[in-house]
């Protein structure tokens, strides 16, 4: 089953579950913002990662494709095909005529195409089934243990405390999206979490990579990671 949604592409990765504030303060966004807060709800849109291109259009250059500033002739090129959708929590106009929004990413999908013909980029997407996969308990457990010890390394030794007693969940599944959300790594990395097959496939990539990163900052502790992994505010 397919459906059309509007996309907001960003150079961050969309996780479901996870929450995201965002700033709509350009033209295109806020009609993609009011032609949502003017339809029924849930008030619902895609978040896609950049695969090539930027967020923000560039000032100055006239002429073009308003839907596709910034991001190059072929959306096919410049952004990745599996993204996830995102519904409005919370929407606040400002003077300026933007809205700053709260998200929360519900699921994933594949985009089959797309449609720059209006003043933001929509695309016809199919949904993408979840599934835990093999072993899913018992890679979660190993996940678990890798990322407290990845979080102490990441905090500190004067945070190592405040790190240790986040409440991690038991659902292999919203386990792996948690992992892949808090943990600073490249987008690429990030995309490849979100675009994972199943939960297990997503768990052993997370051992991989959190064992990478943990050992890079064991030789470079003052890696300025912590202060890149508190930045959550994308505007658009």
């Amino acid at each position: 089953m397919t459906e059309r949604l509007p996309l907001f592409p960003l150079g961050t990765v969309l996780y479901p579950g996870l929450v995201l504030p965002l700033s709509a303060f350009e033209e295109r966004y806020r009609r993609l913002v009011a032609d949502l807060l003017a339809g029924p709800e849930p008030y619902r849109f895609g978040v896609v990662a950049i695969r090539d291109g930027q967020e923000v259009a560039p000032t100055g250059v006239e002429g073009g494709n308003p839907a596709l500033a910034g991001l190059g002739a072929d959306p096919a090129r410049s952004l990745f095909d599996v993204g996830c959708t995102a519904e409005v929590a919370s929407a606040e106009s400002r003077p300026d005529g933007g809205y700053d929004l709260l998200v929360t990413g519900t699921t994933r999908f594949r985009t089959l195409s797309y449609d720059t013909s209006g003043p933001y980029l929509t695309a016809e997407v199919e949904r993408v089934v979840e599934e835990a996969g093999p072993e899913a308990g018992a890679l979660a457990q190993g996940v678990e243990r890798t990322f407290r010890a990845y979080q102490r390394r990441l905090a500190g030794a004067r945070e190592a405390s405040v790190a240790g007693v986040q409440e991690l969940p038991d659902d292999p599944m919203v386990l792996s999206y948690l992992v892949a959300a808090a943990s600073v790594l490249t987008l690429r990395d990030k995309q490849r979490l979100l675009a994972a097959d199943t939960a297990s496939t997503r768990l052993t990539a997370e051992l991989e990579l959190l064992r990478r990163e943990t050992a890079v900052l064991a030789k470079l502790p003052s890696l300025p990671a912590v202060e890149l992994a508190r930045q959550t505010f994308h505007p658009n």
